[in-house]
């Protein structure tokens, strides 16, 4: 198996060279690929210094993964976001989760960052509400097979909920593993809006969303929602 992991970053100085450590430390041979969308802090300069190749990308988080995935030799593809940590037995997990042919791609089990019982809670929700529906949101370490990313047209450039949109067309490509080893996404903007509040606001634009709302509307209300 050879792994690509691609990171879609904007300004996220704080947070890329904790990403990359737990990556390294969990797939050492892994080729790391930060797709930068024009940050104008120290991203690309940190990135680089550990190790990381850096593509200099139009902004938009979907157009950045693509532009990632299409620089990359794996066969198989991660997406992590530049505030995720992946866990040591990363590519073991990976590993054995794709060691069934059946097995298309999948995703990781997540937990917040924070301490708080409402957070704790919460990563476990999105994790069993992922596994009922087969389904993923990009905190979760999207994976998937090179083969089965180029034959969906990877994902689709759209200016929000791209990460549901490729979920529910990979579950329509084959089995999706639903692996129980948890990566660890920060719980920022949680903090910074409030749990519930948050919550109601990202289940309400993915119900639109699968209602058939336009991205580009939806992202004319929620203009801050990354």
């Amino acid at each position: 198996m050879r792994l690509s992991v691609v990171i879609p970053t904007l300004n996220e100085e704080h947070e890329i060279e904790a990403t990359i450590d737990a990556i390294r430390a969990g797939a050492p041979n892994a080729e790391i690929i930060v797709a930068d969308g024009g940050s104008s802090d120290r991203t690309a300069e940190l990135a680089m210094s550990r190790g990381a190749r850096l593509l200099r990308v139009q902004r938009g988080r979907a157009r950045q993964m693509n532009a990632g995935a299409a620089a990359a030799h794996g066969d198989v593809l991660v997406f992590v976001h530049a505030d995720t940590k992946v866990p040591r037995t990363f590519e073991w997990d990976l590993a054995a989760a794709l060691s069934d042919p059946l097995v298309v791609g999948g995703r990781f089990d997540v937990a917040l960052d924070g301490s708080s019982t409402a957070l704790r809670l919460l990563g476990r929700l999105i994790s069993l509400r992922s596994r009922l529906m087969r389904s993923a949101t990009g905190d979760q370490a999207i994976f998937v097979r090179r083969q089965v990313f180029d034959t969906m047209g990877g994902f689709a450039e759209i200016d929000l909920c791209e990460d549901v949109d490729f979920a529910r067309r990979l579950k329509r490509s084959g089995r999706v593993a639903c692996l129980r080893s948890r990566v660890i996404t920060s719980a920022r903007r949680w903090r910074q809006e409030g749990t519930l509040r948050t919550v109601l606001r990202m289940w309400l634009i993915k119900l639109l969303f699968l209602s058939g709302v336009s991205p580009s509307k939806l992202r004319r209300h929620y203009a801050d929602v990354r």
